[in-house]
């Protein structure tokens, strides 16, 4: 069972400096990404999760939080504190807070 969270606390972990995985395609995540966010493809998170912190809990966002379900699951499975976001990036731009552009975090 997946486990979402919802975007005020992911707003006050970030700014505590959490863990942020973005799930969505590297063209997605280059045309805006919440800051610091590291992206790892849905389609390469099993092959990826050991590159994941495994000693805090990790926000997995993708564009509206579908994707970030399934890879949450799929890091929970490898033992990991992961919780996907309701409403994903797109919630969080509408939000009003900052994105990067770029390939970097």
């Amino acid at each position: 069972m997946t486990i979402e969270t919802d975007l005020a606390d992911l707003a006050a972990a970030h700014t505590a400096g959490a863990v942020v995985v973005d799930v969505r395609e590297p063209d997605e995540y280059v045309g805006g990404h919440v800051p610091g966010a590291v992206n790892i493809p849905l389609a390469q998170v099993r092959g990826r999760s050991a590159e994941v912190p495994s000693d805090a809990r990790v926000y997995v966002v993708c564009a509206s939080g579908n994707r970030s379900k399934g890879a949450t699951d799929t890091l929970r499975a490898a033992g990991l504190d992961a919780v996907s976001v309701r409403g994903g990036t797109r919630a969080w731009r509408e939000a009003g807070h900052p994105v990067t552009t770029g390939a970097r975090p």
